[in-house]
């Protein structure tokens, strides 16, 4: 039997504030074994960050465990010292954070962060540490270990600061580690790679992992049991298998909605967004905490809160309507209303080889005066975008998604091409577009807090387009203020709310009404719900379908989450440094034949479904730099299925494969269709059967 690492018993968690004594966490028990991943659930404010601080007693000044036992093997953690726990940080336990760059000494050269810890808690000296230190960033699988040993933080990628942070908290080989969203900032290829990593480790050392997120698909490709937490309470555990396919808990088949497909888009689903918030802990409603968002609460829930019960082996759940769950099957989306196909509209956009270099200032290049060094961030993109159409942009951080809408928008002057707005051409400056125009083209950005003023209303920043852009009155805005407030579902009295009132989706939501204030032709959503909860994304995702289907706005859809592009998008583009590799329709683009980049990006999606095994294609090392781009095919360098020197030397060719479908690439279409075989929808539909 393996070795019981943690065991966490009865935990409730309070805080002290000013409305007085609050539980955050209540009667919360966890059991995780030696060379187990346990998956920890939930939305943003469910407690899942709170209960493992409360875990390892790392909670603030005014948190403190009220009620539990926590045993880290044998040892009781709640018996020892404040000294005695500094010894177990670092050592026993460690961690894994979101960001790295909040967890990494900026002013200390990577190789001396990871040999730090292997002399404090290991007590090796100086050579035997640097020498451990070279050796954990290898088996983090970082090329160069002595050379990136010898850079600081901001040398590096995401990426490589996430492995950086995972082989320091590897370095003493630790009993738990405990990884708090590792991968939620990642794009899917360096995500993939990191879930490996992870899993080879924690085989290789035994170790006991807590995996805390709300991406549903990285639990079921990386664990081996999940809890699911609400507010501060689990509603239901078990095994991956169980939690997924036997599902006991509304709450978990919820979050299940959520979630879109890879096998269908928004022309036949509507995802089942979760209705109403998180409660705050001193709000808590009587009876089951869960059921004033539950379509199956009934009196009986409202009056009375039930503990967690064992239904079947290991599978616990704290619904009493357990056994009618059981008979619901498999979580099914709502299907959207059956719809005539009719031919999109006119063309609304059309950007023709479009080019965004930057140069290079300072550094090396000042010494290189018969050499004009660049970055080549846009190289030459053509894409068509027409009326009540969504066109998707996939492809790794750094592929040039966000330069290129930036470039269409006029926030960035593209150095070459053209861009057509309903017929008229666009000036490259949005300084010099007309008003008009400026009208016609809004934007939503991945962060809405860097675009609403902390001082003012938030129905500010939603007027003011109407302000700037249209002759309205002031009785007027003020109406189509409200009028907006309501089509994102979000009550009037929010209006007159700064955002820190706000939560993250509020806030997105917010953003969404302002880009749609000036009744825009095109609005180009750049990664828009990334950081936001599933039930959250799915929501949003909704109000954009709903959004697009009543105003006739079309959308340029920027994200590295192939699920949500998937969903939304009629044509998807794949991207790769800078270029086009791939476009067609959202149905074409996730077939095969497709791109070896496509392919590569679709072996990394992470899908909810235990039952799904997909192939594994795991892309080398990271997007070369775009001033120094690979000669012949620039993804050359990384290909799984290069040819060889034809590959190295010569551009590849455009293929077309049916009506619209096109990819750029060596290999010829039906080698790639040999290749590739059924795919990964056929493995889906193989799956199900």
């Amino acid at each position: 039997m393996p070795k019981k690492v943690l065991d966490a018993r009865n935990l409730t968690v309070t805080y002290k504030t000013e409305k007085g004594l609050l539980d955050t966490v209540r009667n919360v028990s966890l059991q995780i074994c030696s060379g187990e991943i346990y998956g920890l659930v939930g939305e943003s404010g469910s407690g899942k960050s709170t209960l493992a601080r409360a875990i390892v007693r790392y909670l603030p000044e005014n948190g403190f465990l009220k009620e539990g036992k926590i045993y880290l093997g044998d040892t009781d953690l709640l018996n020892l010292s404040k000294a005695e726990m500094r010894r177990v940080w670092g050592k026993r336990v460690t961690m894994v954070h979101q960001d790295p760059n909040a967890a990494i000494n900026p002013s200390v050269m990577i190789g001396e962060q990871v040999a730090e810890v292997a002399r404090t808690h290991l007590k090796l000296s100086k050579k035997e540490a640097r020498n451990k230190a070279l050796d954990m960033l290898t088996k983090v699988r970082i090329a160069d270990p002595e050379v990136v040993a010898r850079r600081y933080a901001h040398q590096l990628s995401g990426g490589m600061l996430q492995r950086v942070l995972v082989a320091i908290a590897m370095a003493t080989n630790p009993e738990l580690l405990i990884m708090d969203e590792p991968t939620t900032a990642l794009d899917v290829t360096t995500e993939a790679v990191i879930l490996d990593l992870i899993g080879d480790l924690m085989r290789e050392n035994d170790t006991a992992v807590l995996y805390i997120t709300h991406n549903l698909g990285v639990v079921a490709r990386v664990c081996s049991r999940v809890g699911v937490l609400y507010a501060g309470e689990i509603m239901e555990e078990g095994s991956i298998g169980q939690v997924f396919k036997d599902t006991l808990h509304p709450y978990t088949r919820g979050l299940l909605g959520c979630v879109p497909r890879v096998n269908v888009n928004k022309k036949d689903i509507s995802l089942k967004a979760i209705p109403g918030f998180i409660p705050r802990p001193d709000q808590l409603p009587p009876g089951c905490i869960f059921a004033p968002r539950c379509e199956l609460a009934e009196e009986a829930c409202r009056v009375e809160r039930l503990p967690l019960k064992e239904i079947d082996y290991g599978h616990l759940t704290a619904c009493r309507r357990n056994e009618e769950l059981k008979r619901y099957g498999e979580v099914v989306a709502d299907m959207r209303e059956a719809r005539s196909e009719t031919e999109y509209g006119e063309l609304v956009l059309e950007a023709r080889n479009i080019k965004k270099y930057f140069p290079v200032v300072g550094g090396l290049s000042m010494f290189e005066k018969n050499r004009k060094r660049e970055v080549k961030a846009v190289d030459d993109i053509t894409i068509r975008v027409r009326r009540s159409f969504t066109m998707g942009i996939v492809g790794e951080s750094g592929c040039g998604k966000t330069t290129f809408a930036r470039c269409i928008m006029g926030l960035e002057e593209a150095n070459a091409g053209e861009i057509e707005l309903e017929g008229e051409l666009l000036p490259y400056s949005v300084a010099r577009r007309p008003r008009d125009m400026l009208r016609k083209m809004q934007m939503v950005f991945q962060n809405p807090d860097a675009s609403l003023n902390p001082q003012h209303p938030v129905g500010e920043a939603v007027a003011r387009p109407l302000k700037l852009l249209s002759s309205v009155n002031k009785e007027a805005i003020q109406e189509r203020v409200k009028e907006l407030f309501a089509a994102v579902n979000l009550p009037e009295d929010y209006i007159y709310r700064l955002p820190h009132e706000l939560s993250g989706g509020e806030k997105q939501r917010v953003a969404i009404a302002r880009a749609f204030a000036a009744n825009p032709t095109l609005m180009i959503c750049d990664e828009p719900i990334s950081s936001l909860d599933v039930s959250v994304q799915a929501s949003l995702m909704n109000l954009l379908v709903d959004l697009q289907e009543s105003k006739g706005t079309s959308y340029l859809f920027i994200s590295h989450d192939l699920s949500a592009v998937r969903h939304l998008s009629d044509w998807i583009a794949v991207v790769y440094l800078g270029r086009l590799w791939e476009i067609g329709s959202a149905e074409d683009v996730f077939v095969p034949p497709y791109h070896p980049y496509t392919e590569a990006l679709l072996s990394a999606l992470p899908i909810p479904d235990p039952d799904i095994k997909q192939e594994s294609i795991r892309l080398k090392g990271s997007v070369p730099s775009a001033m120094n781009i690979p000669s012949g095919c620039r993804f050359h360098t990384r290909c799984p299925r290069k040819l060889g020197a034809i590959c190295e030397k010569e551009e590849p060719p455009w293929q077309c494969i049916g009506y619209y479908h096109q990819l750029c690439c060596h290999i010829p279409v039906e080698d790639l269709q040999a290749l590739q075989g059924e795919g990964l929808l056929k493995k889906e539909r193989g799956a199900e059967q």
